[in-house]
């Protein structure tokens, strides 16, 4: 049986990546995982992905989360360094 630290580690997405997903998409995070690794193989999912992250930190900004603003945007940052394709903005 697969464990969701599995699959995340599968999906080629750090923990944090996922969740963003699943928070941007309200999915359970098993279901972010798989979105994720299957959005991950391209540069149009790569930008999906760093688009989704982007719109999670306006959202946190804007209820007033500033600390989970920034923790998404050290989560972006890592995402862009390690899939260049999705620094297209």
């Amino acid at each position: 049986m697969l464990t969701i630290e599995d699959c995340i580690g599968l999906s080629e997405l750090t923990e944090e990546e996922v969740q963003a997903i699943a928070e941007h998409e309200h999915l359970p995070q098993i279901v972010a995982a798989e979105l994720g690794s299957y959005l991950v193989r391209t540069p149009e999912g790569e930008l999906r992905i760093s688009a989704m992250i982007r719109d999670d930190i306006d959202h946190a900004t804007s209820v007033g989360d500033f600390q989970h603003a920034a923790l998404l945007k050290l989560c972006l940052r890592h995402f862009v360094e390690h899939h260049p394709c999705a620094d297209r903005s």
